[in-house]
């Protein structure tokens, strides 16, 4: 009996990377096919990872650092057209999550 056996030789290949050279090629195919949700899946798991690994500090600056980069990638987007676009996703994330909203629009 033959069968393909090229997936399982790829992944025994896999298995014979370095960590970081799996990384490395990880991040590039993604970056290559614009998989934001691998990039949100790392960003969501790097806390727990750090503190699973026992950087407890780590993990939580994960958070702060997550939102930096977010916030530089916005930043950097200087088309008032595409902030426009975006207005109504910071429009629901404010009305469902920020009570200071009420404070500052003095309604109580």
């Amino acid at each position: 009996m033959s069968g393909d056996t090229s997936g399982h030789d790829e992944t025994v290949s896999l298995e014979r990377l370095e960590t970081h050279e799996l990384r490395d090629r990880a991040v590039a195919l993604a970056r290559r096919r614009w998989d934001i949700r691998f990039f949100w899946r790392l960003l969501e798991l790097l806390p727990a990872v750090e503190a699973a690994a026992g950087n407890l500090e780590a993990g939580e600056a994960g958070v702060a650092q997550a939102s930096g980069l977010f916030y530089d990638a916005l930043g950097a987007q200087e088309d008032p057209r595409v902030q426009e676009q975006l207005r109504p996703i910071f429009f629901d994330y404010l009305a469902k999550h920020d009570d200071s909203a009420e404070e500052s629009t003095g309604s109580a």
